[in-house]
């Protein structure tokens, strides 16, 4: 004797709810996915060093600084920079800084121009920073007059390894 519901609706009944849950737990994942994704595009991107300009390199050294505990942070105007592009103090010590954003091993100018820089700023400490590397004439140079030489490793140290700002 079969009643109202036979077995055989009544597994047809269970297998379609199972179909729908199935289908509604997918639509929310699909959802959170998708909202999450959205989010993910539309955050503000912020340059790879690599792609920056000049002066927005400068800026960005000079974030880099300010985050790492140097005071008085300036950058100078842009051109007629007398050899430093930034100005700044930590500890009791003056720097001058020469930014160099290029797409190739930086040379000898680079420390020209930061050695004369700092002597005209009266700093204490001449500091080129660059998004690439020192030439070994650059290298030699900087140890000859006392300049420090900062490069991509460096760089990527100071803001977090991942060379975004």
């Amino acid at each position: 004797m079969h009643g109202i519901w036979g077995v055989e609706q009544m597994g047809q009944m269970t297998e379609t709810a199972g179909i729908i849950t199935y289908v509604v737990l997918g639509l929310v994942l699909g959802c959170i996915f998708g909202v999450v994704l959205y989010k993910w595009l539309r955050r503000p991107k912020e340059p790879l060093i690599d792609e920056m300009e000049g002066h927005d390199f400068e800026y960005y050294c000079a974030d880099l600084l300010k985050t790492s505990g140097f005071l008085d942070v300036e950058v100078t105007k842009g051109s007629g920079d007398f050899g430093a592009d930034i100005l700044a103090e930590k500890d009791g010590i003056t720097y001058a800084f020469q930014c160099k954003c290029y797409d190739k091993p930086i040379g000898v100018k680079a420390i020209q121009e930061v050695y004369a820089g700092r002597d005209f700023y009266d700093c204490m400490v001449g500091v080129v920073m660059t998004n690439q590397y020192f030439t070994q004439p650059a290298v030699e140079l900087a140890r000859k007059l006392n300049i420090m030489l900062w490069d991509r490793g460096y760089l990527d140290s100071m803001d977090g390894a991942d060379g975004r700002r």
